[in-house]
């Protein structure tokens, strides 16, 4: 089944393995509130879109963070309704990031039913190269000349995976942008040297800012308290500079198009 957008729906079960919960955890959450209700489509069958499945994310990233069914609530209540399933995917990129290490070890049919695709070489090429996945650590390098029938895993392929479920559905989304592998690595470089540099020249003000005779305990505080300031910080900034430099790019285009 499709939305009036074309957009494919999922039922209860595949929105359960998409987001790695039991489908008993997305009825709770319904019964919450936290999830809206289904499309009731024919034969009574709920029908979840993309939003859901975002939504549910954050959900389960919220509980990672030890928050309260009823703050979760409260915070999903603060945000925009209107929210597309890319925003509240990049809400939850940005509340993940200042967690503990979330990445976890998935095995290649796992990956798969959580990417709600099949995933060829080219695939996770392009996964490895925005580092939503690597090789799990201590995992088999290889599937070697293991015989998978019926399996999309091809020999030479890794047994199982270190995914960032924050960036999974995201990155998911990025395989089908047209952009060559090359260029995916380019601009991952980018950001690794900027944001590295950023966060040097930060690191550097708060020790100015702490002082050599503060405790260890108030500069642990200290990065608590920044850190998921700066990290918004930086993604608005980010944002809008990326807005202003399309708009110039365009604006260029524009005027070099020849008149009709």
């Amino acid at each position: 089944m499709t939305t009036d957008t074309d957009e494919p729906t999922l039922t209860v079960d595949e929105l359960a393995a998409r987001a790695g919960v039991t489908v008993r955890t997305v009825r709770f959450y319904s019964s919450k509130g936290l999830l809206p209700p289904p499309v009731i489509g024919p034969r009574r069958v709920g029908h979840y879109s993309q939003e859901h499945l975002a939504r549910l994310a954050l959900i389960e990233e919220l509980q990672r963070q030890g928050m309260t069914l009823a703050a979760i609530e409260r915070h999903l209540q603060q945000l925009p309704a209107d929210l597309s399933a890319q925003d509240l995917a990049l809400h939850r990129a940005v509340v993940a990031s200042w967690a503990p290490d979330a990445a976890e070890d998935v095995t290649r049919e796992e990956l798969e039913r959580r990417a709600g695709r099949p995933l060829g070489e080219e695939d996770l090429e392009r996964l490895v190269a925005m580092n939503v996945i690597d090789g799990a650590e201590g995992a088999p390098e290889t599937m070697g000349s293991m015989d998978c029938p019926g399996s999309s895993v091809s020999p030479g392929s890794p047994v199982s995976f270190r995914v960032d479920p924050a960036l999974l559905a995201l990155g998911v989304q990025l395989l089908d942008v047209p952009l060559a592998h090359e260029s995916i690595l380019a601009a991952r470089g980018v950001l690794l040297e900027h944001s590295r540099a950023a966060a040097r020249e930060l690191s550097a003000l708060l020790r100015e800012a702490v002082g050599e005779h503060e405790s260890v305990a108030a500069v642990k505080s200290l990065s608590a308290h920044m850190q998921p300031l700066v990290v918004q910080a930086l993604l608005t900034t980010f944002q809008r500079s990326l807005k202003e430099e399309l708009r110039e790019w365009l604006k260029e285009s524009s005027a070099t198009l020849p008149a009709h």
